[in-house]
């Protein structure tokens, strides 16, 4: 497949070198342009290439959303429309000012994000891992004892290629359910940032 970026910071960066290993392209995009990712590109090579939010939205298959959440709304909607979208981001009140809507519990970063997206199909996944274990704790399927991440979603082949793609990239999958269950594996939950097994990681987003 070819897999877009938009956002290209420490986890785009881990998910795209773990994209070329498992034998897909990658288009990544920032906020800076396309020139600033010239170190990138050439450390991922030559299925790595650099492009505009519009142009990597555009390009992809699937696409990643790795954005600052404050960002959201500066996503680009049209070159979407139809596409799976995989929302890697959290919501940091610290760095992104206060959304009341998600401190209340009305809303969930995700569920903000396919509002922006509406006839996207937005996946939440790999945002309870740090960029660093992306690259470190993957394993072969069946390994024993094996890393597994969580997936929430509301379009069930959306979430079959999510779960597809996080397998190749070493990790064991828990769907969550419907993207309005994303929450379980937001920030300073149980299932946040630490390794679980399968078994372990399902007993963590219940206690959420």
């Amino acid at each position: 497949m070819v897999i877009g970026f938009i956002g290209s910071g420490h986890i785009g960066s881990a998910l795209a070198r773990l994209a070329v290993d498992a034998g897909h392209s990658v288009v990544m995009s920032n906020s800076r342009g396309p020139e600033t990712l010239a170190d990138l590109v050439e450390s991922l090579g030559p299925a790595a290439s650099a492009s505009t939010a519009e142009g990597a939205a555009e390009a992809g298959d699937v696409v990643v959303v790795t954005v600052p959440f404050h960002a959201y709304r500066r996503v680009p909607v049209e070159p979407l429309a139809g596409k799976i979208v995989i929302d890697t981001n959290n919501y940091y009140f610290e760095r992104d000012g206060r959304f009341p809507q998600i401190d209340s519990g009305e809303k969930t970063p995700s569920g903000l994000l396919q509002e922006h997206l509406p006839t996207s199909r937005v996946v939440k996944g790999f945002n309870n891992i740090m960029a660093a274990h992306l690259l470190s704790d993957g394993t072969p399927p069946g390994t024993p004892n094996r890393r597994a991440l969580p997936i929430a979603g509301d379009d069930p082949e959306a979430k079959r290629v999510v779960a597809d793609l996080t397998d190749s990239f070493g990790f064991d999958v828990v769907d969550v359910g419907p993207l309005s269950e994303g929450w379980r594996h937001d920030r300073d939950r149980p299932a946040y940032v630490s390794r679980f097994n399968a078994e372990e990681l399902r007993a963590a987003l219940a206690r959420a």
